[in-house]
């Protein structure tokens, strides 16, 4: 990094994380303190309002901000991307917020960096899947946003999977503390603390109904943050699938939640699944038809003979 775009991000790093020293600076930036120092000088020689306090370091006087920052076409089409999946897979305030920033950022570009970036557009696109925000649960989304900043209580039916129920469903009502969303697999996912269950739990929000904000508050554990959170991973159990080997790139391409490995055999793609509980996937394997055979365990080749029997009965 030259020492123009280093004065620049060392500038955008004070205005974004406030008071900083210049070991921590020296540190992001991979220079010396020294060097820090010199910056430090040429930035206040050139006007920017930069203060130093011994012992704490350096920030920017309240109130400084930057002039409007230029964009080249590719930073500008990648700003515009990230609008464009705000606007398909948000919720409608949020969607309108999304366009207003789209007509002030394309209303700043220089002419020339808007055409070429409308070039480099053209050539990609974005389509909201099935279960997309735009299409589905925008209302319920907005409510566990507001939820989520507010630090209130929800509560909702959850239509949890349970292959032993008629329909493979059951449905529970559930108080929950709303940590967070998550947007996974083309799905949005609420990370909560289930007041039930007593312990943080993921819910779908495809899945969630009667969502009904609470007066009752709560307060996020300090040491919760969304951003490094990862939940652990209880899924015990195996399963072993064979698939025909013309399904292989189908299966490939699913990149469903539960496979753990694929391998290609002589006798086609053999697939194999950690699982909490081998019936979760029972309806997943029985959409394959007659192009899967389970290896393993014993006990789901047991409960996909009996549900294929009732099949055929009803058949």
């Amino acid at each position: 990094m030259n020492k123009t775009d280093r004065m620049l991000a060392i500038i955008l790093r004070l205005q974004r994380k406030g008071t900083q020293r210049a070991e921590d600076l020296a540190a992001a930036f991979e220079t010396s303190v020294r060097t820090i120092y010199r910056d430090m000088q040429a930035l206040c020689e050139a006007g920017v309002p930069v203060v130093g306090a011994p012992g704490q370091g350096y920030s920017l006087v309240e109130g400084y901000f930057l002039p409007p920052v230029s964009f080249t076409a590719e930073e500008a089409v990648t700003l515009l991307l990230g609008i464009e999946f705000v606007e398909q897979q948000f919720d409608e305030a949020s969607r309108a917020q999304a366009g207003a920033a789209r007509a002030k950022l394309e209303a700043v570009l220089p002419e020339r960096v808007r055409r070429e970036s409308q070039r480099h557009r053209e050539g990609m696109k974005l389509l909201a899947g099935l279960g997309s925000a735009a299409g589905n649960g925008t209302a319920a989304l907005a409510l566990l946003r507001g939820a989520v900043l507010q630090e209130r209580t929800v509560r909702f039916a959850y239509a949890a999977k349970d292959a032993a129920m008629p329909g493979g469903e059951r449905l529970t009502v559930r108080e929950a503390d709303p940590y967070g969303l998550v947007y996974v697999n083309s799905a949005w996912m609420l990370i909560a603390f289930c007041r039930l269950r007593q312990e943080i739990r993921h819910f779908r929000l495809s899945r969630i109904s009667e969502l009904a904000l609470l007066e009752t508050t709560f307060e996020k554990p300090e040491e919760f943050d969304l951003q490094s959170y990862k939940p652990a991973d209880d899924r015990q159990g195996q399963v072993r699938l064979l698939f025909r080997r013309e399904l292989a790139n189908r299966v490939r391409e699913m990149n469903y939640y539960y496979i753990e490995e694929t391998q290609n055999v002589e006798q086609g793609l053999l697939v194999t699944l950690k699982v909490r509980s081998p019936e979760e996937i029972l309806h997943w394997v029985l959409s394959w038809g007659a192009g899967v055979e389970v290896l393993e365990p014993e006990s789901l080749r047991v409960r996909l003979r009996e549900e294929i029997r009732r099949m055929a009965k009803r058949y």
